[in-house]
């Protein structure tokens, strides 16, 4: 099995089943998708039971997180290539899509791809084109310009053996574990922008607390990651 694609979840009851039996359709079985869930209070683990390959459940009393989760998912996966997708996110032709990414691990020297995100158009908005404009620059200038990895959690896709070699996640990061990853990834090979690798999601936590709080705790976040190598977060509290 070439591809494996990984999930974290935690109350994604409403969106988890679209985005799950969207990709079995387009990707078929050779392609497994596996949904790591953190302690859903909903239906989040009996919907993914219907239609994900696999699914991996969080039964620690410790907080859990989307480095956990994912974490927790590529222990079970069998892809020599992970991706790491949110629960809300839509991949248009996704067989195209993940053809053209997995082109660029023909270069032996790359560990990682990313791309650009937009929020859905039915739902976006200026600030949303505005900011999402920005994010998606600074990743790009980061990875194809200064050679230093950096990503969202959107869309990351790493060989596997690359991965097990950084240990994937750092579990301490409630947020910012997804630049990190990223820039440890680029330690031991080449992480790729690839501008057209377009995701879209639903910008549910902008949406609901807005930008301006959005950018400043991502900022906040990045110093004290940056400054102090430790989080700031205790808790990404999910917005549903």
């Amino acid at each position: 099995m070439k591809l494996s694609i990984i999930i974290p979840t935690r109350e994604e009851e409403k969106v988890i089943g679209h985005t799950v039996r969207y990709l079995k359709e387009a990707l078929g079985n050779e392609t497994e998708i596996i949904v790591s869930d953190g302690k859903s209070s909903d239906k989040t683990v009996d919907v993914a039971r219907a239609c994900a390959d696999h699914v991996v459940l969080y039964t620690t009393d410790t907080p859990h997180n989307a480095s956990i989760g994912r974490n927790d998912g590529a222990q079970v996966a069998q892809g020599e290539f992970f991706c790491f997708l949110d629960a809300d996110v839509r991949i248009p032709d996704p067989k195209s899509f993940f053809a053209r990414a997995l082109r660029h691990f023909e270069n032996p020297h790359v560990a990682g791809v990313c791309g650009p995100q937009r929020a859905e158009p039915m739902v976006e908005t200026w600030a949303d084109r505005l900011s999402f404009g920005l994010l998606n620059l600074g990743i790009r200038f980061q990875n194809n310009i200064l050679k230093r990895g950096e990503a969202s959690g959107k869309f990351m896709l790493v060989r596997a053996d690359s991965f097990c070699s950084i240990r994937g996640f750092r579990e301490d990061l409630v947020t910012r574990e997804d630049g990190d990853f990223f820039k440890r990834l680029s330690r031991i090979g080449k992480t790729i922008y690839d501008p057209s690798l377009m995701v879209y999601h639903g910008a549910r936590r902008a949406h609901k607390i807005g930008w301006i709080r959005l950018w400043s705790s991502w900022l906040s976040n990045w110093l004290v990651v940056a400054l102090f190598d430790r989080p700031q977060a205790k808790d990404w509290t999910p917005v549903r």
